[in-house]
């Protein structure tokens, strides 16, 4: 069966293109069935049907996974026995029946316009490092681009002359316009801090860490968080923190939701919805609350 993994493995590289994290997720998720699988003493895929795949769930949930990471790990499967089965492998796919219970999804959590206001201002230092972040956070608030995206752009991405953000991410391309506050920072940012830090010509990426090498997801995380705790914010920060806020606050005043679809990069309106149902769970919570006759 680790052969059969291997090769899947390789498949997402290759073939499916797929992201690092994406191929980190699967084959973490298909190893540890792999494992499950040994446990009980079963190597032949044909052995593995719907039934015992639901065994499976029932496993992971009484070691006390919950239903989001078990609806995560079928995903997995799924996508597993698909590729087994088209190369044929697998004479049949026993994730094809398979029911799991899905898991509520959670609203996104976002920051008010006052705490975007307080964050940023902890960005107002005069040193390298600061004016970097500063352009970070504001370039991330005023366009909703992901971390990974972030972490990505190259100098030749933002045009500053116009104020806009040119994306070509999977094929899709987005140009998102930017605030003047964001254009400003990233001007100074440009003109004079990258070239300090960025000493290498080779490297067209717009961000670095401070020295000069490849920034990571886990490295912008921290520094997201470090400002949060420096302006007191107790609310759960995450890498999309600024993007969810970012779309929220553009529909609470009155943006159209395909339109934020399209900044965003979905390729499903569903996935920009949930802003919606964010801000009705919002406005209802604030009538429950102050409406005289609501009580």
């Amino acid at each position: 069966m680790k052969d059969y993994i291997e090769i899947f493995k390789n498949y997402l590289t290759d073939v499916k293109k797929a992201s690092d994290n994406t191929v980190e997720s699967y084959m973490r998720d298909i190893s540890q069935f792999s494992s499950y699988c040994s446990s009980l003493n079963v190597a032949d895929l044909a052995v593995v049907d719907t039934a015992f795949l639901e065994r499976y769930s029932e496993h992971l949930r009484s070691v006390g996974k919950s239903d989001s990471t078990v609806s995560r790990i079928a995903a997995s499967l799924r996508c597993y026995y698909r590729y087994l089965v088209s190369g044929g492998i697998a004479s049949s796919n026993p994730t094809e029946k398979l029911t799991v219970k899905k898991a509520e999804k959670k609203l996104p959590g976002v920051l008010t316009a006052n705490e975007i206001v307080l964050l940023l201002s902890q960005t107002d230092g005069v040193d390298y490092k600061s004016i970097r972040d500063k352009a970070m956070l504001e370039l991330l608030y005023a366009t909703g681009i992901k971390v990974s995206e972030l972490i990505e752009l190259t100098v030749g991405d933002v045009n500053l002359q116009i104020g806009i953000l040119h994306l070509n991410t999977g094929g899709k391309e987005r140009i998102i316009p930017m605030y003047q506050g964001a254009v400003r920072s990233l001007a100074n940012y440009l003109e004079n801090v990258r070239p300090a830090i960025v000493l290498d010509s080779e490297t067209d990426k717009l961000f670095t860490n401070m020295n000069g090498q490849h920034l990571s997801r886990q490295g912008f995380w921290k520094i997201i968080k470090h400002y949060a705790d420096m302006a007191g914010i107790k609310k759960d920060i995450t890498p999309h923190t600024l993007r969810h806020s970012f779309a929220a606050h553009l529909l609470e005043n009155g943006a159209k939701l395909t339109d934020i679809k399209e900044m965003l990069g979905h390729s499903d309106i569903s996935s920009t919805q949930v802003y919606a149902r964010l801000m009705k769970s919002k406005y209802t919570s604030a009538y429950a609350r102050f409406h005289p006759l609501a009580k």
